[in-house]
């Protein structure tokens, strides 16, 4: 008995059937699901990985300016708490005084398409969110100042590197303001982190609005993503490298800069949506047409 084999060279019905009836999706199809896979992606990335965010005021200035947009990695500080000298995004306590948010759009399209970018992370931050550099840890005592430089644990921190425009040293230290360079000492409480602007002239932060706790931080931003000619990493500060535990705190572990953990993190949703993509413009194998002799 004889055989009869397909193009192929397979010999299955069921598979013969199950091609034949497999018809590719035309674009007009594939197209919209794409953008939905793409969309809930973007979803998911933003509510648990990455999400980036928007500077809306020179507090940072000239390390962040305003307009650029940064990437938080929302996931590194379920693994360790933040050390000195990273940027992080935090949503401020009651005494934080609650930033300049813009006028909410008025129209159907400014309201969807500030909806659509809320969701995935590109949307203006939110009145009580703000970036600051970690200056001080749980337990730390930091205060101005040292022939006008801020000491952390007896230590006096060399900040030219990043600090823009610093406040004026003469004026008496107001609780109340941040106008002036000096502040009382500070022991930072358990749970909570001490943070300052990089603009100290402009900057309203720790030195009158009080420690942040832990539990408010968003994430470590770790890079400028946007525009495209500032795009850079957020390094630690050489400053902060030796600075002095605080007395009778834990060990903590070493920062690692860059963040491993970003890296991972930004590589993974990338491979994933390439997968997707790679997956819906596989080739497809159809049945050929043989001449007839």
């Amino acid at each position: 008995m004889v055989q009869m084999l397909d193009e192929d060279g397979t010999a299955d019905p069921w598979r013969r059937r199950a091609r034949r009836s497999r018809r590719q999706m035309p674009l007009w199809q594939e197209l919209p699901l794409l953008l939905v896979v793409a969309f809930c992606l973007a979803v998911l990335i933003r509510t648990f990985l990455l999400q980036a965010f928007f500077i809306p005021s020179g507090s940072m200035e000239n390390t962040l300016l305003i307009g650029d947009r940064v990437l938080v990695n929302k996931v590194v500080y379920d693994m360790r708490d933040p050390v000195r000298g990273e940027v992080v995004v935090f949503r401020g306590t009651d005494r934080w005084v609650a930033q300049e948010a813009p006028a909410p759009p008025t129209n159907m399209a400014g309201k969807v398409g500030r909806t659509l970018g809320d969701l995935v992370g590109v949307g203006r931050p939110g009145e009580k969110d703000f970036i600051k550099r970690v200056i001080g840890v749980p337990g730390d005592k930091v205060w101005c100042c040292d022939k006008g430089r801020v000491v952390v644990n007896g230590t006096p921190l060399q900040e030219q590197e990043y600090v823009s425009e610093d406040s004026p040293v003469e004026l008496p230290p107001n609780p109340k303001e941040c106008r002036s360079r000096q502040f009382t000492e500070v022991v930072v409480p358990p749970g909570q982190i001490f943070v300052m602007g990089d603009h100290r002239l402009v900057s309203q932060d720790a030195r009158c609005q009080g420690p942040v706790p832990i539990d408010n931080v968003i994430g470590r931003a770790f890079m400028i993503v946007w525009p495209s000619q500032r795009w850079t990493s957020l390094p630690v500060p050489k400053t902060f490298t030796d600075l002095p535990r605080p007395d009778a705190a834990p060990a903590r572990p070493a920062p690692v800069d860059p963040d491993p953990v970003g890296g991972v993190v930004l590589i993974l949703p990338v491979a994933a949506t390439l997968t997707v993509l790679a997956g819906s413009g596989r080739p497809r194998r159809t049945r050929g047409r043989r001449l007839l002799p």
